[in-house]
């Protein structure tokens, strides 16, 4: 058996400094919380991002990058910085306000004001692009 390398191109670094949620995702890797990321850090962070991880690592993972204030729910003020991440900043208070209400309002199972990792998990089962999108093309 020969010695298999991971090598990296330069695109798919691109693509994660290129992530509004970078810091975040380091954070959620880094074995302190503080996102500096050892090289095994980065490399579990590249397998969860892998487009062959399963649904549910996934979701576990986007769960922890969401969850802002690190309470392990997902509340209007997670949301708020998710949805202010996503846009760049580009829509007002009100929008924000808005679209937190009604993801609430759909995905929160218990109606306790926010999600929990089930409620996050049933709502990714509902989007079919999820898997898409959350990696980095390795």
């Amino acid at each position: 058996m020969g010695n298999k390398q991971t090598v990296f191109t330069r695109e798919q670094l691109e693509e994660y400094q290129d992530n509004p949620f970078r810091q975040r995702i380091a954070q959620v890797f880094s074995e302190d919380g503080d996102g500096h990321m050892s090289l095994n850090n980065f490399l579990d962070m590249f397998s969860v991002m892998s487009e062959m991880a399963p649904r549910d690592l996934k979701a576990y993972y986007a769960f922890k990058i969401y969850d802002f204030n690190g309470d392990d729910y997902i509340c209007a003020d997670d949301l708020g910085q998710t949805l202010g991440r996503l846009t760049r900043g580009e829509l007002s208070a009100d929008e924000v306000r808005l679209v937190c209400e009604k993801v609430l309002d759909e995905a929160d199972g218990d109606h306790d004001g926010r999600l929990s990792l089930e409620d996050f998990q049933n709502m990714i089962l509902r989007a079919p692009d999820f898997l898409s999108t959350f990696h980095i093309r390795i």
